[in-house]
């Protein structure tokens, strides 16, 4: 089942973000693709605005991966472990480098956004949901959710 949504604005892409956080537990893994300035890591501010976390998500190109604990005054219940692998594709070992930022030893208590992250974290779990992000002249964002096993499916449907 692959659900395929037109977002018209940023605020329509962070306001995803949120409603998609709602389907979200500790052990969910999601692989963002698409090109720069697509709306990748403004996708990831609503899923941790959704979230409750703590602290300012910015793109985490340049330090790699950044966690943000839940913040109980605004309700946060899970971690947000935000990663990109962009700048990973250009070493030899792309996965080496993955097993370096040890993203399994926080996988199972977080949810974890990896984005250009297809073809070396999928191992880190048994089920996963690629998000594909594009963007059109108009600005509008063709989001494409595409569930890998686990019970993706019935969730995503939740989201109508």
């Amino acid at each position: 089942m692959t659900v395929v949504l037109e977002l018209k604005t940023v605020n329509d892409t962070h306001e995803f973000g949120r409603r998609l956080a709602g389907v979200l537990r500790a052990g969910d893994l999601l692989l963002l693709s698409g090109p720069l300035g697509a709306g990748k890591t403004a996708l990831t501010q609503g899923i941790g605005a959704g979230l409750g976390v703590r602290g300012d998500i910015t793109s985490p190109t340049f330090v790699i991966a950044r966690v943000h604990r839940p913040d109980p005054a605004r309700g946060g219940r899970v971690s947000l472990v935000h990663a990109d692998a962009y700048r990973l594709g250009e070493s030899a070992d792309p996965r080496a480098e993955i097993d370096d930022l040890d993203l399994d030893a926080s996988v199972d208590e977080a949810v974890t956004v990896v984005e250009w992250g297809e073809g070396m974290v999928e191992q880190l779990v048994d089920a996963h949901l690629r998000v594909r992000i594009d963007r059109r002249d108009d600005d509008t964002r063709v989001v494409t959710l595409e569930p890998v096993g686990g019970d993706w499916a019935r969730r995503l449907a939740a989201l109508d």
